[in-house]
């Protein structure tokens, strides 16, 4: 067993050290993605007229407080350039080693993602840090140790959702010659349907069924609501259920597209 895992550890610290070249990068990014989280807490807080108007569910504090989960969940979970780079490996011809060799190439790149998650986190620390500071006097700690765990379990399978997401996405390398158009639609469903852009309880009870029936919910509205405190506990672990669901499904249309790139890569340099 720990021989399989082998290859994958030293993916991880390859990944890690490639990453750190990098992590001046990684800090401007942070910062720069702060900045629209500034601009949208400044819009509703000009929005409440007092601190106990309640709009859409949501208190001042309450909004800023979801806010500013949706930056650390973010940083946590979000994939940078990680559907580039496997697009690259495709476009390049650079998989073909992998054919070659006893590595599985999707768990390859997982590991490759999660040093580049570690390295951006570590990164990011100081901006967001920073940034919480600020506004210290809207963030909340769990209420309890079981919504903190909650929380945990929710952002480990965001992560991994998100990463099933943009590996699906890059396998269109075998197919196109440019993914860059499909990725930002990607990037702008996550926004928008992941509640990044504005909590989804806020939406009409239709758009919100609608809204749950895709797996974008479940990448950062679904944690900061856990964290939050907003969901009754059935509801957390049915979420967790769903959430996990997706991550299994996804994971699987994942594989698939990946056997089916492979088939037309060989057929193409046969």
């Amino acid at each position: 067993m720990l021989k399989f895992l082998e290859p994958y550890t030293f993916a991880f610290k390859l990944g890690m050290q490639k990453a750190l070249v990098y992590r001046t990068n990684f800090i401007f990014r942070a910062l720069f993605n702060l900045l629209p989280l500034f601009a949208i807490i400044s819009l509703w807080k000009a929005i409440y007229k007092n601190p106990e108007q309640i709009v859409s569910g949501y208190t001042v504090a309450q909004m800023v407080a979801y806010y500013l989960l949706v930056s650390i969940v973010d940083n946590l979970t979000s994939v940078t350039e990680d559907d580039w780079q496997i697009a690259g490996d495709i476009k390049d011809g650079h998989i073909s080693q992998f054919l070659l060799r006893p590595v599985e190439y999707l768990t390859y790149r997982l590991s490759i993602f999660s040093a580049g998650r570690c390295v951006f986190t570590a990164a990011a620390a100081g901006p967001v840090i920073v940034f919480l500071v600020i506004n210290q006097t809207y963030f909340v700690w769990p209420r309890d140790p079981s919504t903190a765990f909650f929380f945990a379990v929710s952002l480990v399978l965001s992560a991994l959702l998100q990463f099933f997401l943009s590996f699906t996405l890059a396998m269109l390398a075998f197919w196109v010659f440019e993914i860059s158009a499909f990725a930002f639609v990607l990037l702008a469903f996550q926004r928008l349907l992941g509640g990044q852009m504005f909590p989804l309880d806020i939406l009409p009870g239709w758009v919100q069924r609608i809204v749950f029936c895709t797996p974008m919910p479940y990448t950062t509205f679904f944690p900061a609501s856990i964290y939050l405190g907003r969901l009754e506990k059935w509801a957390v672990i049915s979420g967790l259920i769903i959430q996990a669901g997706w991550v299994v499904g996804i994971y699987f249309i994942a594989r698939l597209a990946w056997h089916r790139g492979l088939r037309r890569f060989t057929a193409a340099g046969a």
